[in-house]
């Protein structure tokens, strides 16, 4: 029988992408952990959202989705990447699914890297314990933030959003540098009231250092079907309106459209 001790040093990530330039500053590889509390409905990776491994199925083949690592094995992996990652001002982001429902194996993998800039990129749906540890071992997060209304939050992501604001807040007590990211969902997440709602939150915090709006992925149901469920973003995926920077201007933050 495993120890804790043995759980907490492995993990389960359902990929790791390589010459990332989308996930933080520099050259980074990305590893995804497997897993993730939330169900937004207009999720990318719906492969991420299961704890456990899967099969992913195609009409032409089929693929397991998930592997366990342990911390030795990937620090390893991502240490034999260092230098490459180095001399383009990079390093490793921990992204999913969530990091957060795996901190501890996130954290023991950490330890064992020799001297990367290290970012992890949450949803912040976790206990303030799990944000605490991964706070503590990153030099940069990247910080979801959807819905700022409670019942909308609920109702398209499967979970309120309070825990979420506490540990944007613990993460603004504990000083950790953190860069807001807000997916654009046509006529959810735009609307100019919600992000008004998000620039009055954020622009009260020291910690933030710019917010970043992200387009929405008009491609992201086709997973959906390889992991055998249905896609339902709830959205006017058709929908397209220009969003003012201005309203974040307006609250001392630096937005940029991604």
């Amino acid at each position: 029988m495993a120890t804790r001790e043995q759980d907490m040093e492995s993990g389960i990530i359902f990929d790791i992408k390589e010459f990332a330039i989308l996930d933080g500053p520099g050259l980074r590889t990305t590893v995804f952990l497997k897993g993730c509390p939330l169900r937004c409905r207009w999720c990318h990776n719906p492969e991420g959202m299961s704890t456990e491994p899967q099969i992913m199925r195609s009409e032409s083949d089929q693929r397991l989705v998930g592997e366990r690592w342990t911390a030795d094995r990937l620090a390893t992996h991502l240490n034999g990447q260092a230098s490459v990652l180095r001399e383009n001002e990079g390093g490793v982001t921990f992204s999913g699914g969530e990091p957060l429902m795996q901190a501890e194996f996130v954290a023991a993998v950490v330890r064992r890297l020799d001297d990367m800039h290290v970012l992890v990129d949450t949803a912040g749906h976790g206990s303030a314990e799990a944000m605490r540890l991964l706070a503590g071992c990153s030099d940069l997060i990247h910080y979801d933030l959807k819905l700022m209304d409670p019942d909308a939050h609920q109702r398209f992501t499967g979970k309120p959003n309070g825990r979420i604001l506490e540990n944007l807040k613990l993460l603004d007590r504990l000083g950790v540098p953190t860069v807001i990211r807000v997916p654009l969902v046509p006529g959810l997440t735009d609307i100019e009231g919600n992000l008004a709602e998000i620039a009055h939150f954020v622009g009260k915090l020291a910690c933030i250092s710019r917010v970043e709006l992200l387009p929405y992925n008009r491609a992201a149901g086709g997973k959906y079907a390889a992991c055998g469920m249905r896609f339902d973003p709830g959205c006017d995926e058709d929908a397209s309106r220009s969003v003012c920077l201005d309203v974040f201007r307006e609250h001392g933050l630096h937005a940029i459209l991604v």
